[in-house]
């Protein structure tokens, strides 16, 4: 085993860090930059275009291990809030950095983790204070598209982000305080433009109808399945068939036509009028599908098929001999929905009445997949608000709070712990000058605006980076909100995180074990 000791594990500990979060702080803030990612390991050589801080660690392979836990606490950020991922990386790497300067005044982790604990507890309760709720339904909705906006105001989809803040608060209203986001579909459909997406109620799936057979159904009576419905062939492998004549083979292949013809009939006797299949159907069950005027739908993808059931009420079948352990799924109607030059099916009047699709249009692939992770981060934030309905002032509002409070309280703490505070609230005022870095700002000029506008009273001061300035009220005048649970967890989760990698004194790198035996 390879043992790294002291200042050497120490500084390679807290570089790897501070290069991952110098790697995506240019993506944070309104006017943050996209990345391209590039795959080298595939024979496409496959590209994603994305400013998501998730997104881009998920895909950056690193070795250093300080590096992996600053991807990590990413990651957790990513699935527990949706949004906040890049802001978690950067307060991470920037308190190492800070700690850094400390390290080589000869000042011990232990008394700057210390420190820190201070600060963050005084920074928390400064959040909490700062945080407001609506009491109002109207209010609590005008809050929720006020974070939808702040939210996708740093995505591709700035432009539009009043059409699609529209579309992920109608999303997430109709979950009804559920945080099950599975009864919303999002569907990528290249063409047309961002602002030609739209919400559709009910669940739509992106398949076809069966030749010959309903294109709308009333009333449905759906069943799901996950049968093989391609046996009207022979199928024997590994084995040999010998027959004395044609009528032979002829016979054969119609005992397997009447095995089929059972099995569908087996079906249809439930009383279905939808039936929807994970496999494929062949022509023959089709053709009598159709004879017996059954909707039939056939290859639905798994996800999309455990969805549907969900939505339908329904559970999935592969035996069809005892009717009465069937869960069949109802919905008032199945019909077309047509999209660019594509026909989609979908079921509305679904029995769990949370159920929508969100239908994406794009220009390209890239587009829709960057507008699809957006969308998600928005609906995610959202589900989550409407959890904890607390919000905090955005555009580096509340980190001016939290550090001012903490410079505020630093001169009544004796020893060196004070400077470790002043460190953690120095980290903190780093946010909003990236953002205006970011913009193209003089990010000292507006960071010390900001800092005079809070000592003077405007509790609620931010920046503004589409003038390049600071507004007084940044909710009242801008409406840039942001969720109280997503700042808390970027709060936490950066200090500890920063305080896990500073302990570090020595990295082991341990050989793989040795195989006994010859």
């Amino acid at each position: 085993a390879e043992v790294e000791k002291g200042e050497s594990a120490r500084m390679s500990s807290m570089m790897g860090a501070i290069a991952i979060a110098d790697l995506v702080k240019s993506t944070l803030g309104p006017k943050g930059m996209d990345k391209i990612l590039q795959s080298v390991s595939s024979q496409s050589h496959s590209i994603e275009v994305t400013n998501d801080g998730a997104t881009i660690l998920k895909n950056v392979h690193v070795e250093n291990a300080a590096a992996k836990v600053l991807v990590d606490i990413a990651m957790t950020q990513d699935d527990t809030i949706g949004d906040g991922t890049t802001s978690v990386a950067v307060l991470c790497g920037e308190l190492l950095r800070e700690a850094e300067k400390l390290l080589d005044q000869r000042i011990h982790p232990q008394t700057i983790a210390a420190g820190w604990r201070l600060a963050a507890k005084i920074a928390t309760d400064e959040l909490e204070s700062a945080a407001v709720s609506s009491e109002t339904e109207e209010a609590f909705r005008e809050d929720l598209l006020q974070v939808a906006k702040t939210t996708l105001s740093s995505k591709l989809v700035l432009y539009e982000k009043d059409h699609f803040a529209k579309l992920a608060v109608d999303a997430v209203l109709r979950l009804e305080g559920s945080q099950n986001l599975d009864a919303i579909q999002i569907l990528k459909k290249p063409g047309g433009a961002l602002r030609d997406s739209f919400l559709a109620e009910g669940f739509v799936l992106d398949k076809k109808v069966g030749v010959g057979q309903p294109k709308r159904v009333e009333n449905a009576v759906v069943m799901v399945a996950n049968t093989p419905m391609d046996t009207d062939k022979i199928k024997i492998y590994g084995a040999r068939v010998k027959v004395s004549s044609l009528t032979k083979v002829a016979e054969i292949e119609q005992a397997e036509k009447d095995k089929m013809a059972l099995k569908v009939k087996k079906i249809c006797d439930y009383g279905v009028n939808v039936f929807i299949n994970r496999q494929l159907i062949y022509n023959f069950p089709e053709e009598i599908f159709a004879k017996r005027k059954v909707m039939a739908i056939e290859h639905a993808d798994f996800e999309g098929v455990e969805r549907l059931a969900a939505v339908l009420g329904a559970e999935i079948c592969s035996t069809f001999d005892d009717p009465d352990t069937a869960v069949l799924g109802k919905c008032d109607l199945v019909d077309d929905l047509i999209v660019g030059e594509d026909r989609l099916i979908r079921f509305s009047g679904t029995p769990k009445h949370e159920a929508c699709s969100i239908i994406l249009r794009g220009a390209s692939s890239h587009v829709l997949d960057e507008a699809e992770r957006s969308l998600h981060d928005a609906l995610c934030v959202l589900s989550r608000v409407v959890q904890e309905t607390r919000t905090v002032p955005g555009g580096g509002c509340t980190e001016i709070r939290m550090a001012r409070a903490v410079d505020l309280r630093a001169p009544n703490v004796p020893g060196k712990k004070a400077l470790a505070m002043e460190a953690f609230a120095r980290a903190l005022r780093t946010i909003p000058a990236i953002i205006a870095d970011n913009g193209g700002f003089d990010a000292s000029e507006l960071v010390t605006k900001l800092r005079a506008a809070h000592a003077t009273g405007s509790s609620n001061a931010g920046l503004d980076v589409v003038h390049g300035d600071i507004a007084l009220d940044v909710v009242a005048s801008l409406g840039v909100r942001e969720s109280f649970l997503s700042k808390l967890h970027v709060l936490t989760s950066a200090a500890e995180a920063a305080e896990m990698i500073l302990r570090v004194d020595d990295i082991v790198k341990c050989a793989p074990r040795k195989r006994e035996g010859p």
